[in-house]
């Protein structure tokens, strides 16, 4: 159900997570929200943290915006997108180092190389009883940010079956992985009907690893089909919600953590299988790759977001070039089908606020030109409004 892009056309946004303002150094390091917001220290920061993010992502021009990501924690390479669930759920126990050589085929590295530090770095907890749903305020965490602004916010989580990756089994009670991913799925569901509602009409769900199993096994594997089985069920319920799907390559620190990063084998998936309205997929930092395939779904249900600027690069997009990459988008996804954005999120020990913040306006104002070339409605960019620059010198 689109209940926010539904009348908007080529409308603009970012993906999800935002550089911290530098004072905002406090972290929740696995403790309820409430608890957190009993110190009068950090309820101050992070209430404040929210409306700065809130303020530069509405200065920037863009149409839908997001909480930052500012709920978890400061920590290595990003590891609390994954981690924030994991720490509140019961049945997951320890935070534990990972071993030299990853079970995942797809996440290991030679030493002397960042991604080795990452992947040996991060430390998990484990699975040492049934998983259930606890809390994990996000429907509060929407609140607080929505409440901010008159424009809408999508929240997103990182979703059960990317989760798993890390986990290992210390328990009878557990079989094998698939059995963890689907209590995974249901603990994520419940949390997102309860963020649902709250009032929340956008939902972005993180990662689910069709793309990235369809490239390694082929799209008919028996693991692929189960984990699109799991990734419906998480999202079970959610029928009066716009749900976008998020798919990139990575983003610890920037990094991309596969070389074949093509869409092909994942596209069918995607756009008529798993359950949403929209699909977000990386585009710019791929040099568009895959991006004629899009065609072939001409007569698929959901919008396309594709990213036309890239959160590994620290060049602060120009709109004209944002604007090239929205009219070769055009040739093969009509113009009520698309929606622009980032390639992923900016705040994974990425990119600092300034180069994000125009990295942002460049997507909002390479839309607008865009819209005036097809006689579209504009959204008022308050960055590039002349009147209001802050740093100009007034004239005699």
């Amino acid at each position: 159900m689109f209940t926010v892009t539904q009348n908007l056309m080529i409308p603009s946004t970012v993906t999800g997570s935002w550089p911290r303002p530098r004072w905002f150094d406090m972290s929740m390091w696995g403790k309820p929200l409430d608890s957190c917001m009993m110190d009068v220290r950090y309820r101050e920061k992070f209430q404040d943290a929210l409306a700065v993010v809130i303020s530069d992502q509405q200065r920037a021009g863009l149409d839908i915006l997001t909480n930052g990501d500012y709920h978890l924690d400061e920590d290595m390479a990003g590891r609390a997108w994954h981690h924030y669930p994991l720490q509140r759920w019961t049945g997951l126990e320890g935070d534990y180092m990972q071993a030299a050589e990853t079970r995942s085929a797809w996440l290991r590295y030679p030493p002397g190389t960042l991604l080795h530090e990452i992947y040996t770095g991060w430390r998990w907890p484990r699975v040492v009883d049934k998983i259930e749903h606890r809390p994990l305020d996000y429907a509060k965490l929407w609140r607080m940010a929505q409440a901010k602004t008159a424009k809408p916010v999508r929240f997103g989580t990182c979703c059960s079956q990317v989760m798993s990756l890390f986990l290992d089994i210390h328990t009878p009670k557990y079989k094998d992985m698939r059995q963890v991913i689907w209590d995974l799925a249901e603990a994520m569901n419940k949390e997102l009907l309860a963020l649902r509602d709250a009032g929340c009409k956008c939902i972005q769900i993180e990662e689910p690893c069709l793309h990235f199993l369809a490239n390694t096994y082929g799209p008919d594997h028996e693991k692929v089909k189960f984990m699109l089985e799991a990734y419906n069920r998480e999202v079970q319920g959610l029928d009066d919600v716009e749900i976008w799907i998020h798919t990139c390559w990575g983003n610890p620190n920037m990094q991309r953590v596969m070389e074949n990063t093509s869409y092909a084998a994942s596209m069918e998936l995607y756009l008529n299988q798993c359950r949403g309205d929209v699909w977000t997929v990386e585009m710019r930092d791929r040099n568009l790759q895959d991006l004629e395939l899009f065609e072939r779904f001409k007569d698929s249900k959901k919008k396309v977001c594709i990213g036309v600027v890239s959160h590994r690069t620290l060049q602060a997009d120009r709109p004209e070039e944002v604007a090239e990459v929205i009219r070769k988008a055009l040739k093969y996804i009509p113009p009520e089908r698309l929606i622009v954005s980032s390639d992923c999120g900016f705040g994974r020990q990425g990119c600092n606020r300034e180069i994000a913040f125009y990295k942002a306006s460049a997507i909002a104002q390479g839309a607008n030109i865009i819209r005036r070339e097809l006689g579209l409605p504009t959204t008022y960019v308050p960055a590039a409004d002349p009147a209001l620059q802050i740093d100009v010198v007034p004239k005699d």
